[in-house]
């Protein structure tokens, strides 16, 4: 990141300096330190630029799976859950929930039936007043929907509703954004129409704006006049969203600090689901959004209506400048596979699936992407081929029908295999192979290392999903994040045989956790990160950059360390040295750097310490900067320093370098 972005940073840490319960001490030319350290080490750093390697530029990016609703009342900003009423199955009557009936069984009749205009999505849901003005509540009969666990309505803010409704008689209907209960109305718009005016579905929208907040807020339909009138895909966005692209603008913006170079989608055992039927199927997700039928994620057992579809995860990497990596399923679901012999429809899906990416605007695919507004194609030169299916029946001998299928049309394709080749060789060609580690905080610490005997021919890793978890971790603990950042030093190392790594999951909605830890915790108003999501943040520069032989010699085998050479975006060179200490000891540390050809820029050179008081501890909504870096200024640094690094602790030296004399390839 730019200088200007350390010092937003700093100042957004500066506040919690009070918490931290560790010193950093850095002196030049073998300067004594206060602080004693029960361990020495030395780390040599050659930075030369004729000794450095470049690192991959996709190296570190992040997965996005839709488990613990990280997607449907997560990053995609649509409040209304069920919008289409077709969570309760195609078959009516059915269960409309979370819609909810205002009214009770005497005054007011609520059902679902399949009159809806979209023939897709063929459910609709029936209101029937049975009182008039007169024998009516006083607050009106009708229907209103929470959301996903209350809608989080902002004062002033902008919220564009859509809906269609038909009706046999003339309507009166308010239609409101209230606070949880009812009680306060913050935004309201009557519907008053004759009877042959909404005869016929009629599609309806307007803005709101509330007067007021609230964090568990509502959507409501209610009248006072006896009639029937039906409601079909209904949608309330905020008007203000990433991009304009209608994502969630707060988790978003944490998710683009952390500078990923490429997003993997949809998800992985989402990819597969429970059984085929119930499989992400990308043409489903694709079009207008009232024409999508939605479905059922039978692995992480929730409803997705599929408005974050296979267009919208395309838009957002493109946003986020990063390369899309598109996880497809080939015919196998944790249940059920597809005999290589009828795999043909399947491969089908696949090229048509890139045809939407790449085609032109006026094929048969690109031309559904053009309608939806994005007549340039898309970059899409990674495709997976399932998840985590190596072994299943039939995983090989439909792979290679989809390798070759999608090499012969599109030969740039990176094709990756769900087949580990670390320490083996692959009986089938593959540009890159999936490795996959969920262990513990001393596994991981040791997995530093695990690629070091890696063939340096073959295909390349993409380690896309990683984490500790379990007790070591916690809802997100500082304890895995320092395991985790020594992996990704190894990573680091090892870049000449892994391009690719990324953490999962991605989110986690607090009130559905499928899965613990997640990199980012929200609710419906409030986002905060975990130690390892700011762990990452450690490393969001080395993509592209040099990395620098940094050798240590210790007594201590708690030490991971890695250096490398980038560039900021205003041209400034820069030199980062991180180091992990994974042991309950401090480390007096003499770092020593050799082939700098500029001095250190001292006033654009920081520290950054991640670090707190017991390693279990973990941020929470009421606490969440209880741990994360805090950054300080690096004074007096030279190509020869000391500093004690601190317990528990993963700490790095930004330094900024007096001039860009050489010209390394960045």
């Amino acid at each position: 990141m730019s200088w200007q972005g350390i010092m937003d940073f700093k100042k957004r840490a500066q506040f919690v300096l009070v918490h931290a319960l560790f010193v950093v001490c850095i002196t030049a030319n073998y300067g004594v330190c206060e602080l004693k350290a029960n361990k020495s080490a030395t780390l040599s750093v050659d930075a030369s630029s004729q000794s450095g390697r470049k690192i991959p530029d996709t190296l570190f990016g992040i997965f996005f799976e839709e488990i613990n609703h990280a997607g449907a009342g997560g990053i995609w900003a649509e409040l209304v859950s069920n919008r289409g009423f077709e969570a309760g199955g195609q078959n009516t009557p059915s269960d409309f929930s979370p819609w909810t009936i205002i009214g009770d069984e005497t005054t007011v009749s609520v059902g679902t039936d399949r009159t809806s205009p979209f023939k897709r999505n063929p459910v609709a849901l029936r209101v029937q007043s049975n009182c008039d003005a007169d024998a009516c509540p006083s607050t009106g009969v009708g229907v209103y929907n929470p959301g996903y666990w209350g809608m989080n309505l902002e004062n002033g803010k902008g919220y564009k509703l859509i809906f269609h409704i038909k009706s046999l008689d003339s309507v009166d209907i308010s239609v409101s954004l209230t606070n949880s209960d009812g009680s306060q109305t913050l935004a309201t718009n009557n519907i008053v129409a004759s009877a042959s005016d909404v005869s016929d579905w009629t599609k309806v929208q307007f803005e709101f704006v509330p007067t007021g907040s609230a964090t568990g807020g509502r959507l409501q339909f209610i009248t006072r006049r006896k009639g029937v009138f039906w409601l079909d895909q209904v949608s309330l966005m905020p008007m203000d969203t990433y991009m304009g692209h209608g994502f969630r603008k707060d988790l978003l913006s944490m998710v683009a600090d952390l500078k990923p170079r490429f997003l993997r989608f949809p998800g992985g055992c989402y990819v597969e689901g429970e059984r085929l039927w119930n499989a992400f199927r990308w043409t489903a997700a694709v079009g207008p959004w009232e024409e999508r039928p939605g479905h059922f994620g039978d692995v992480w057992n929730y409803w997705s209506d599929d408005g974050l579809g296979y267009f919208e995860f395309l838009q957002l990497a493109e946003d986020l400048g990063a390369a899309p990596v598109w996880v497809i399923n080939n015919g196998v679901s944790h249940q059920d596979s597809v005999n290589t012999a009828n795999i043909a429809s399947w491969v089908k899906d696949a090229l048509d699936s890139i045809e939407f990416a790449r085609g032109s605007a006026d094929s048969t695919w690109g031309s559904v992407r053009a309608s939806m507004g994005h007549p340039e194609p898309f970059t899409l030169k990674y495709m997976a081929i399932g998840n985590e299916d190596c072994g299943k029946n039939y995983y090989t001998g439909n792979y290679l029908k989809f390798y070759s299928a999608i090499k012969n049309a599109y030969p740039d394709m990176n094709i990756i295999t769900n087949c580990n080749a670390l320490g083996t060789t692959l009986d089938h060609p593959a540009d890159y192979y999936d490795f996959h580690t969920y262990t513990t905080a001393s596994s991981m610490f040791s997995q530093k290392n695990v690629f070091n005997s890696a063939k340096r021919s073959g295909p390349k890793a993409f380690v896309s999903e990683y984490a500790v978890w379990q007790s070591d971790a916690g809802k997100g603990s500082l304890l895995a994040s320092l395991a985790e950042a020594a992996f990704l030093i190894g990573l680091e190392t090892n870049s000449d045989v892994v391009e690719m790594a990324s953490y999962a999951p991605l989110f986690v909605n607090d009130n559905d956790r499928r899965w613990n830890p997640d990199a980012i915790v929200f609710n419906s108003s409030h986002v905060y990160g975990t130690p390892s999501y700011w762990m990452q943040q450690y490393f969001r520069e080395s993509g592209g950059a040099i990395l620098n032989p940094a050798t240590i010699q210790s007594d201590s085998s708690s030490l991971a360390a890695s250096a490398i050479t980038w560039k900021s975006p205003d041209n400034l060179e820069c030199l980062k040295i991180k180091i992990v200490n994974f042991g309950s000891d401090a480390v007096n540390l003499t770092i020593s750097m050799s082939g700098l050809t500029n001095s250190i820029d001292t006033p654009n050179s920081f520290t950054t310490v991640l670090t707190s008081s017991n390693v279990m501890d973990e941020n929470s909504f009421s606490n969440p900067t209880k741990v994360v870096p805090v950054q300080t200024p690096l004074t007096n640094a030279n190509s020869q320093m000391h500093a004690v690094i601190q317990p528990h602790s993963i700490t790095s030296f930004d330094m900024a370098l007096a001039q860009t004399s050489y010209a390394a390839d960045m």
